[in-house]
């Protein structure tokens, strides 16, 4: 039997409801943290858009705000719940076994702009099928194409910084390089993602074109340079030092932040050698920052407040604080910029309004 689009509302309400709001009603220390956490990864899977950091990991906060949004927006009903299939899956960029891509291919008889997709997890998880269902079809109503990268992931040992960058700026090169073949148009590439892809994507964007005219791997010579930049819960900054002063709280003791760089312990990681200093200079996107860089899209959901002395290792690694550092760096080199916080987005979609600055900019070129 079809479900009515307001059946399938109602349903998601109830699910919400009783996942946030009787945990609310009971008291949390109530229930077991592992059956709640199972019931929060099941929501995600069902609803992706849910992660408003898009970090592989769906939270309290961010379920009971996502229940809140489909209430305030109506237009939200008529978004795909499910993710479609690709056009490609699970195409090779490069020799290691993540170094594939998912590619969504808008139907036009022009060369279509892409938007490309990296998703999050701390660089120790997450996946490309995370992709936003709602992005894909308003992409493709617009004749935009997606593609949605897998990249290897830090193991604390020999795959370190900056590998998942060098993996993802790999994957653009490889993208421009086959254009012709998939109906793309290489002057109008922008890239999004959530928590450590958005490190990612900035770090593309920020970063001096990494082609080399001179390789002998045609590949090689192809530009990482990409036109516009969309970010949820992103990390202008991976130095812990430059962490610890600017949220605060223990988001400095992220776990991945030890792992990135082979780091054994919290001593080493704030008295670094100026060896790894310098690495945490190249794997930071703000560094890297100059006026020709493109555009950002911004979009942040973590409370905006001072982080508890007693807070969690790691926690508040999403906090506003790094996009109003960014914002503040990108207004004085004059580079465009909008910083959206989901409390002051009432009743809209910033992912949607992302989509529209990325539109605007392929428009402009």
């Amino acid at each position: 039997m079809t479900r009515s689009p307001a059946r399938v509302v109602s349903l998601v309400f109830l699910a919400l409801f009783l996942l946030v709001d009787h945990d609310r009603i009971i008291g949390q220390d109530d229930r077991p943290r592992e059956p709640r956490e199972a019931r929060l990864e099941q929501l995600r899977k069902r609803f992706p858009d849910a992660d408003a950091n898009q970090d592989g990991q769906l939270t309290a906060e961010e379920a009971q705000a996502f229940r809140k949004s489909r209430r305030q927006n109506d237009a939200t009903q008529k978004r795909p719940r499910q993710r479609p299939e690709p056009t490609h899956g699970d195409v090779a960029y490069g020799p290691h076994e993540r170094n594939v891509l998912d590619l969504y291919l808008a139907d036009s008889k022009m060369p279509t702009p892409l938007i490309v997709y990296i998703h999050g997890g701390g660089f120790v998880g997450g996946d490309k099928d995370s992709v936003s269902p709602g992005m894909i079809q308003a992409a493709h109503e617009n004749n935009i194409s997606v593609a949605a990268l897998h990249y290897r992931f830090v193991d604390g040992e020999e795959i370190l910084f900056p590998v998942p960058q060098h993996d993802c700026a790999r994957a653009i090169q490889f993208l421009r390089q086959n254009a012709d073949r998939w109906n793309l148009d290489p002057q109008d590439f922008a890239c999004y993602g959530g928590s450590a892809g958005a490190g990612i994507s900035m770090w593309l964007g920020f970063h001096d074109d990494l082609a080399d005219p001179k390789s002998d791997d045609p590949m090689a010579q192809q530009s990482t340079r990409i036109d516009a930049i969309g970010t949820m819960g992103g990390q202008g900054t991976y130095d812990p030092i430059e962490i610890k002063n600017l949220v605060g709280g223990r988001a400095w003791e992220h776990p991945s932040i030890f792992k990135v760089y082979g780091v054994k312990s919290a001593e080493a990681a704030l008295h670094p050698t100026p060896e790894m200093k310098k690495l945490y200079d190249e794997a930071s996107a703000i560094t890297h920052l100059s006026k020709d860089d493109p555009p950002l899209y911004m979009i942040y959901s973590e409370p905006d407040i001072v982080p508890p002395a007693d807070s969690r290792p790691g926690q508040f690694i999403h906090h506003p604080n790094f996009g109003k550092q960014l914002k503040a760096a990108m207004d004085k080199l004059g580079i465009e910029n909008v910083y959206v916080h989901t409390d002051d987005a009432k009743g809209r979609d910033p992912q949607m309004e992302m989509f529209e600055f990325f539109r605007k900019h392929f428009q402009e070129d």
